[in-house]
């Protein structure tokens, strides 16, 4: 091939390159624009909001405040010469941030038992494909729909305390007006919804597990339970990893399900951050002081987000 026919080969496939780059280009645009209008930017204004005081109406009257926002979210009080101790200036906040911990420490493990669980028993057997779309549907579901049911079921005089009562087991209460129950009934409702989804991601997983050291578990001997401990559960750790990531997250921006089925009560025993940053937003009309919450709650997930990144990290290297 000579010189001239050479550079006219590269020429063209400079051309094919850029055209599949600009093709590739028209694919991602729609999702980075809907990404850049309706996340990136709100995000970008609220980390800017955090530093003024502003209680809607006319823009121009933002003050800037610098980080007077954050100090009064915290308390700051000298203990000592060495040092200073933070406290939460506000009751509503540390018991927000209490009850979206407890929220999340108990509906993450949970969540990922039923859909590991359902995942197992779907796996091979008959007609799964019928109860794989009957657990799957109340993700899709409308949520005032699905928080309506529940709240009826959990009433009083519900399905669910008939039950309890025929099996010896007194309460007479609605779920979702006593304090101690209250937030179980959030739990209850989270995981339910939300196992069909992590089942399938589970299913999938289960379909990638390699039959060879299932069949040589058990040539040596291996039952089913210690073949699941010792043979499943290893290969489905990155997809553990991936669903424990996705749930922690949903769990601090729960919102929807608090509003509708208790909106915080009764008293504040399922207040949650994202509840709590509403009513300082929409409800008191404190725009700076919300978004200085809402930065708060972020740097908290970002930084168990980055907690769980390394420890996986480190497990996957020992």
């Amino acid at each position: 091939m000579s010189t001239r026919e050479q550079c006219q080969a590269r020429v063209k496939m400079g051309k094919l390159q850029r055209k599949n780059t600009l093709v590739a280009y028209s694919f991602l645009a729609p999702n980075f624009l809907g990404f850049a209008i309706f996340t990136l930017v709100p995000v970008i204004c609220a980390i800017a909001l955090s530093f003024f005081e502003w209680n809607g109406g006319d823009i121009s009257k933002l003050k800037f405040v610098g980080f007077e926002n954050y100090a009064t979210i915290f308390n700051v009080k000298r203990v000592s010469q060495s040092g200073l101790s933070y406290f939460f200036n506000r009751v509503d906040l540390g018991i927000a941030l209490k009850n979206t911990v407890y929220y999340t420490a108990v509906t993450v493990p949970l969540t990922i038992v039923c859909a590991l669980a359902l995942a197992m028993l779907l796996n091979k057997i008959k007609g799964a494909v019928a109860f794989r779309t009957i657990f799957f549907f109340p993700y899709v579901a409308s949520m005032v729909a699905i928080c309506v049911c529940w709240s009826f079921m959990l009433m009083k005089d519900g399905p669910i305390n008939q039950f309890l009562m025929s099996v010896g087991i007194p309460f007479n209460k609605s779920w979702t007006a006593d304090s101690g129950m209250a937030m179980w009934s959030i739990i209850l409702v989270s995981v339910w919804r939300n196992m069909g989804y992590y089942m399938v991601i589970y299913l999938a997983a289960l379909q990638g597990v390699p039959g060879e050291l299932l069949e040589a578990a058990t040539v040596d001997g291996a039952g089913k339970w210690k073949q699941f401990i010792h043979v499943t559960l290893p290969q489905l750790r990155p997809t553990t990893f991936f669903v424990s990531i996705m749930m922690i997250i949903s769990c601090f921006k729960i919102y929807d399900v608090v509003a509708i089925m208790t909106d915080g009560g009764p008293g504040r025993s399922t207040k949650m951050l994202v509840t709590y940053i509403y009513d300082e937003a929409f409800v008191k009309v404190r725009y700076g002081q919300a978004s200085a919450i809402s930065m708060i709650l972020l740097i908290i997930v970002l930084a168990i987000t980055i907690i769980q990144f390394r420890s996986e990290k480190k497990f996957s290297n020992d």
